[in-house]
């Protein structure tokens, strides 16, 4: 079985009890912090749980916020195990079942050694 673990990302709670209630306010704070990341780019980041996020973007992050990388990243279990399946069976063909039309007449020879 194979445990999946997820993450809950809390920027967006974090920047509203710092009062700040739009993407484009964090902006010019990254920025003087020497995080260069355009508007849409922090959109996506606080609308979105990050696939990677760099240690300047996330020290600056807690920074503006005055948080820990614990408040802005929580670990957590997907509701259930996911278990790795096996792939679709696939039938077997018969010793001597025709195949395809187009091919039986050519493999009719190989078909004594099923």
């Amino acid at each position: 079985m194979i445990r999946k673990m997820g993450i809950e990302w809390h920027l967006r709670l974090k920047m509203a009890e710092r009062g700040l209630f739009h993407t484009s306010d964090l902006v010019p704070l990254l920025a003087e912090r020497g995080v260069d990341l355009s508007r849409e780019q922090v959109f996506r980041l606080v609308t979105q749980p990050p696939q990677r996020l760099s240690m300047d973007t996330l020290a600056a992050l807690c920074d503006i916020l005055d948080c820990q990388p614990g408040d802005l990243i929580e670990v957590k279990k997907v509701s259930r195990p996911v278990r790795k399946a096996a792939g679709p069976a696939r039938p077997r063909r018969r010793c001597g079942a025709p195949r395809s039309a187009g091919r039986a007449a050519h493999e009719n020879v190989f078909q004594a050694g099923c």
